[in-house]
């Protein structure tokens, strides 16, 4: 899907949505009164954010699983699968398997820690357990009360923060905000902007920054385009890296791109003189024959305080 406008401004839609949304927090309710947290042996980390869209949150997730994977313990990640056609639980295999399967995010997390996809979260944290896992970080999961944690982290996108803080349709919330922050042990603000979150659960800022040295794209303009969350967030920071943006094309979140979608793309930037790039959870998404004519710019979280985040990580596998 593709975030509307209007939620992130407090317009007419959005009120009008706006008993809808409030009918959604509600049987978001019900279902934490109606379940029962199931606990398993292995030490669960959630990785999770309270909006419709990307905030961060998976290069957060692959970040901190490298991080645990440093102190020794047995680390597996498990995500839904969004995207993807299988349910699992399925352990994602990246020379077997594809983004129209088990999802892009899953390709992504299966380079750093053994990574797992399951629509029911319960039974892909056991099949974890089962393969070994001591540590299993979930990628998303915050709203999900069948399974318990021993920790959450919420990210949040400083720049848009909950948007006009409604609820799913009459904004971009999963749930209120505040319910969300009630249940998370930290934030993990990325980006700037002037989105500070009220309580008192550590706060740590970050920013997501490209991992390949950008001069080389330098010689001549980009035309950029993105299927994620919010594709005006890659545009900028190719932007504020210094490269020249010739066309940007937006697309919706998980969009699976075919043939002629690339080719045109291709094609018009040859027309401009321009190098096609794309984001890392798109380029997975493109078949084989077609990466080679696009260039990912991957990017990865950077802390402004790496030593507070460790020692949160330290009350879930100790140094």
């Amino acid at each position: 899907m593709r975030a509307p406008e209007f939620w992130y401004h407090d317009g007419l839609a959005a009120r009008l949505l706006t008993p809808v949304g409030q009918a959604y927090a509600l049987a978001g309710v019900l279902r934490w009164r109606l379940v029962r947290p199931w606990r398993s042996q292995a030490r669960i980390l959630c990785v999770g954010n309270a909006v419709a869209g990307g905030a961060g949150k998976t290069p957060v997730a692959i970040d901190l699983a490298a991080r645990l994977n440093a102190r020794g313990a047995a680390v597996h990640i498990l995500g839904a699968g969004y995207g993807g056609r299988l349910r699992g639980p399925v352990r994602v295999d990246p020379a077997r398997h594809r983004a129209r399967e088990v999802g892009d995010q899953a390709l992504l997390l299966a380079r750093v820690a053994p990574t797992w996809i399951a629509r029911d979260r319960r039974a892909g944290v056991a099949a974890a357990r089962a393969a070994g896992a001591e540590v299993i970080v979930l990628d998303d999961g915050l709203q999900d009360p069948s399974v318990a944690k021993d920790a959450s982290l919420l990210v949040i996108d400083a720049e848009v923060g909950f948007g006009n803080g409604r609820v799913i349709p009459a904004g971009p919330l999963r749930e209120p905000a505040g319910r969300a922050l009630a249940r998370a042990d930290a934030v993990a603000l990325v980006g700037s902007g002037a989105t500070r979150p009220q309580g008192d659960v550590p706060v740590f800022t970050a920013s997501l920054e490209p991992t390949i040295e950008l001069l080389d794209l330098a010689d001549r303009p980009v035309l950029a385009f993105a299927g994620i969350g919010r594709p005006g967030r890659f545009f900028a920071m190719l932007e504020r890296l210094g490269l020249t943006v010739a066309r940007r094309h937006a697309f919706p979140d998980h969009h699976a791109y075919d043939e002629d979608t690339v080719m045109r793309l291709v094609e018009e930037a040859a027309v401009l003189g321009a190098r096609p790039v794309t984001t890392e959870k798109d380029f997975v998404r493109l078949a084989e024959d077609a990466r080679p004519m696009v260039t990912p710019i991957p990017v990865a979280i950077a802390w402004d305080d790496t030593a507070a985040v460790e020692a949160w990580l330290d009350r879930i596998v100790p140094r």
